[in-house]
């Protein structure tokens, strides 16, 4: 059997790391893999990536690096991303992934017009979306984590917007039928959101946000959790996947 890959383009903070794991661990817990099923390519530290017909499929995680730096390795998994989207492939990419692989496709990222978004957010499904799969069981508004300064502010042409926030109108895109992307982080669980907050607590209260009222705004986000196994089902990755 194929296996499927983790695209590492970043690590989770060290304080973050020591205590709950890395990218990796989320993503395969997330989509109710087994360790025997994936194949992790660190592409940030160089690694290279297999043919596309080699794996199963593949997922895309966060970074603290930017698209916009269009660094070597960024743009060398950009055009694997064009040849897995050539061989139909499943993709599904998260905050870095999912503005990487909307770079890749023809859109344009840059940063969010005012500023960074994190904390756990409403998340809206766009209207007269009942027949896309993975939807297709969503209820209209559901919560997710978020961090991050980026966004794919002009998604690429054929593609679909499925969800959005208030801040960002592109928090969940599709490309044709078998690769997806989020802008938000069905990875993580609220103690890695309270982590991330934490971290960035000086930034929010220079750019004049609350931090106290961001973390205390956190909350489980079971609904965006199951995303990640219910593409790995949907795609045959992990069948007994729910």
């Amino acid at each position: 059997m194929k296996p499927v890959l983790i695209i590492r383009t970043g690590r989770a903070p060290d304080a973050i790391r020591a205590r709950h794991g890395d990218f990796p661990h989320w993503f395969r817990l997330g989509a109710g893999l087994q360790l025997h099923q994936l194949r992790v390519v660190d592409v940030a530290a160089g690694e290279a990536l297999p043919p596309p017909r080699e794996v199963a499929g593949a997922m895309i995680t966060g970074s603290a690096a930017m698209v916009t730096e269009r660094a070597a390795w960024s743009e060398r998994t950009a055009g694997w991303i064009r040849d897995a989207m050539d061989a139909a492939l499943p993709l599904f990419g998260v905050c870095y992934g999912h503005q990487l692989m909307a770079h890749a496709l023809g859109g344009r990222v840059d940063y969010l017009p005012g500023g960074r978004e994190i904390g756990t957010q409403p998340i809206a499904l766009m209207p007269n979306l009942a027949h896309d799969p993975l939807t297709l069981a969503l209820p209209a508004s559901f919560r997710a984590h978020t961090t991050h300064e980026q966004s794919v502010l002009e998604p690429p042409p054929d593609s679909t917007v499925l969800a959005r926030s208030a801040r960002d109108p592109h928090q969940l895109l599709r490309y044709g039928t078998n690769a997806i992307s989020v802008q938000f982080h069905p990875e993580f669980n609220a103690e890695v959101m309270r982590g991330y907050i934490r971290r960035k607590h000086h930034d929010l209260r220079r750019e004049g946000t609350d931090p106290r009222q961001v973390f205390s705004a956190v909350a489980a986000t079971p609904i965006a959790r199951r995303l990640l196994r219910h593409f790995s089902r949907l795609h045959g990755w992990n069948a007994s996947s729910s």
